[in-house]
């Protein structure tokens, strides 16, 4: 149940409760006037009767009468009182108002009919549960106004809150007014503009360092080249060269990082001539498995990219035999290993962490470039574990903006291509 329905109901529920609680005073009150009211006129209606059969006119007197209450009977009878009754309405003339008093040996009584109150009474209860209908159904309108326009203004800080937390840190929240709701909107913008600035100042801190150590690492690059063969030559040309893509990568991760600096340069190509070049690349053992070719309009050298950080993390990682299935425009990369970490699979590769130590040691920079060259080609990348073990990272380039699929020998599949467990 929403907030907008959980509202409407309480306001509905408070305005009924409090229309049957005026209708049961008003109620309440008016039947206590009536008969006051009602009591105060047979009383002077029977203090007349009495003065006349003092006088011997006789008038409106019921003497004795054998239909007078007996519980009036009694009180009159045991005390030299004048009192008054209101029967049930259970005869043929409905509810009647006596009044009596002994006088000697005699009981005097007179009535008077109380069907007219009776009927103003029903008629009264009448308007008020008609009024506390239309209450109630009017509080629960506007009742479910008010939630409306509330649940609007914390859906939105919601939405702009799941947008940053998604990455777009550009998302904010209109102001408007200064209630709790609003506080709760810029205090989501405070948020942002804080965590943008963090941020930025990573990225500045980060791409500066890279770039910095470029240089010399270039110059340590070409300084290995200078020493003698040799097994102390290999480790150091081995060492260089890891640290000179680990700074590569670096480089790469803090340009995707500022939106609108990669472009991509699209062609026409065939998905099955990438993955093979992008196996090549990697120069491991890697068998490519072709289901379903297709052609495709994307930037091929992010694609190859893509495919060879997926390839690589897959042998670093996990365990052989690692196999790329194509299947259209749809890229699969499996290996035999543990599978991807929970962190990963639920919250998408974060650099700087891998998450398992069963998948290996490792920076995190792979998978986040691949989640980035493929925000820029407007691709989708998927994480999944298989039941029978392994991991599958899937890459679909059908998903892109503008992208044009096509299967060798079936057109009209190679969009829904999937890759074969």
């Amino acid at each position: 149940m929403g907030l907008r329905t959980k509202t409407a109901l309480v306001i509905a529920l408070t305005t009924a409760l409090a229309a049957t609680v005026i209708g049961f005073l008003v109620h309440h009150r008016t039947a206590e006037n009536q008969q006051q009211n009602a009591r105060t006129a047979v009383d002077d209606l029977l203090v007349e009767a009495l003065h006349d059969v003092a006088s011997g006119t006789g008038g409106s007197a019921l003497v004795d009468p054998p239909e007078l209450p007996a519980a009036l009977r009694r009180a009159v009878t045991e005390r030299p009182v004048r009192a008054t009754y209101l029967s049930a309405p259970g005869g043929a003339d409905g509810p009647v108002m006596w009044a009596a008093a002994r006088q000697g040996d005699e009981v005097i009584a007179v009535r008077r009919s109380y069907a007219p109150q009776a009927r103003a009474l029903a008629d009264l209860d009448r308007v008020l549960l008609g009024s506390g209908m239309a209450t109630t159904v009017l509080g629960c309108v506007l009742g479910g106004g008010a939630a409306a326009v509330i649940g609007r203004r914390i859906g939105a800080s919601a939405k702009a809150a799941r947008q940053i937390a998604d990455g777009d840190l550009t998302a904010r929240v209109r102001r408007a007014g200064k209630d709790e709701i609003g506080q709760l909107g810029a205090a989501v913008n405070t948020m942002a503009d804080a965590l943008n600035d963090r941020l930025e100042a990573e990225r500045r801190v980060t791409a500066d360092i890279a770039h910095e150590l470029r240089t010399p690492v270039a110059g340590l690059v070409t300084a290995t080249g200078l020493l003698p063969p040799g097994r102390p030559t290999e480790l150091v040309t081995t060492s260089v060269t890891a640290l000179r893509d680990l700074v590569e990568d670096v480089l790469e991760v803090a340009r995707l990082d500022v939106p609108g600096v990669e472009q991509a340069d699209c062609a026409d190509v065939l998905v099955s001539a990438l993955a093979e070049r992008a196996v090549r690349r990697t120069g491991k053992d890697t068998e490519v498995r072709v289901v379903r070719d297709g052609t495709v309009r994307t930037d091929p050298r992010r694609v190859e990219r893509i495919i060879a950080n997926l390839v690589s993390n897959a042998h670093r990682h996990a365990a052989p035999p690692v196999v790329v299935e194509v299947a259209g425009p749809v890229v699969g990369v499996r290996d035999h290993g543990p599978g991807f970490p929970d962190a990963l699979l639920s919250e998408g590769p974060r650099r700087f962490r891998t998450g398992a130590r069963g998948r290996g040691l490792g920076l995190g920079l792979g998978l986040t470039i691949v989640v980035g060259q493929a925000r820029v080609l407007g691709a989708r990348v998927r994480f999944e574990n298989l039941p029978g073990g392994g991991a599958r990272a899937t890459l679909d380039l059908g998903s892109a903006a503008g992208a044009a699929s096509s299967s060798a020998g079936d057109e009209d599949a190679a969009g829904n291509g999937e890759p074969a467990p």
